[in-house]
């Protein structure tokens, strides 16, 4: 039985061989959010997953959300969470929760746990080096009601209009494992909360990743029969979008996803971050554990 087991665990690292050898050297990009952050079997996988990837020589740049956590916090202060076709509503006081929680809190944690199993990580937020130079979000919605579509303000609530990765490149090459908090500062000198996922692939085209890897709380793209979707092509997502297949919640991840390899990242990756060691499971077995989608 244990000859069984040791010749198992060999195939194992066997499969994993070629792969690591094909991404060493290279960048990965991996928002972190969802199931993954809140349950503690995850989260500590999540750490080591991301502190073997370096150790075998790949470089991974870490971009997290935290709505929950922030959700959280303003219910204990007392302050009502507001939404608008998903986006949250972001004034002053609640820009400052924001910032305690992404660059504190949550960052933190991140950067504390996957230091505790030897990595080297450092937490950033857009702030930092100048790294995400962000502009206020223009909401259109559209109204059947009226001539012209309805803008609204959602305070600061923002968009990435430009990253200057100086700072990732330094820690990238130090051994340093970046850990980013998606808030940035616009011309005005406001500071202006950004989606994860838009962070996370704006910083993949820029740095050139290999792979941007988004974790969700679904198995992945589905086709109507509600089996996983993956080794699809730009053109491919485009034909699922029109016919149906791919709606609702889904499509602002995907679109995330075609606009990175459209700039140039080899491919982009939706995992089930429900699934512990999700990232090792992608990246070095002939399975994988999502959908994978190629320009």
């Amino acid at each position: 039985m244990e000859d069984r087991v040791d010749t198992r665990i060999a195939h194992v690292l066997i499969e994993a061989l070629p792969y690591i050898q094909r991404f060493a050297g290279k960048t990965l990009v991996i928002k972190y959010g969802g199931n993954a952050m809140v349950d503690e079997i995850l989260k500590e996988g999540f750490a080591r997953d991301i502190v073997l990837l370096k150790q075998v020589g790949i470089n991974p740049v870490v971009v997290h959300g935290g709505g929950p956590q922030i959700g959280k916090v303003l219910s204990q202060i007392g302050k009502e969470s507001r939404f608008v076709d998903g986006l949250r509503v972001t004034d002053r006081e609640t820009m400052d929760v924001v910032q305690m929680v992404l660059g504190g809190l949550v960052n933190q944690e991140i950067v504390s746990l996957i230091n505790r199993f030897g990595g080297r990580a450092v937490g950033l937020t857009g702030k930092d080096g100048r790294l995400i130079h962000a502009r206020r979000l223009t909401h259109i919605r559209p109204n059947l009601q009226a001539e012209a579509p309805e803008i609204i303000d959602l305070g600061h609530v923002g968009e990435v209009a430009a990253i200057d990765p100086a700072v990732v490149h330094m820690l990238d090459s130090g051994a340093f494992i970046p850990v980013i908090a998606p808030f940035g500062v616009g011309e005005d000198g406001a500071t202006y909360n950004i989606n994860a996922d838009s962070v996370a692939g704006k910083m993949a085209s820029v740095l050139g990743a290999e792979k941007l890897i988004l974790l969700t709380n679904t198995s992945g793209v589905l086709d109507k029969q509600g089996q996983l979707l993956t080794g699809l092509s730009a053109s491919r997502v485009d034909e699922l979008i029109a016919d149906g297949t791919i709606h609702g919640g889904m499509i602002p991840k995907i679109q995330c996803a075609l606009d990175a390899v459209r700039s140039g990242v080899k491919t982009a990756h939706i995992i089930d971050g429900r699934v512990e060691h999700a990232v090792l499971l992608e990246l070095f077995t002939d399975r994988g554990v999502g959908t994978l989608i190629r320009g």
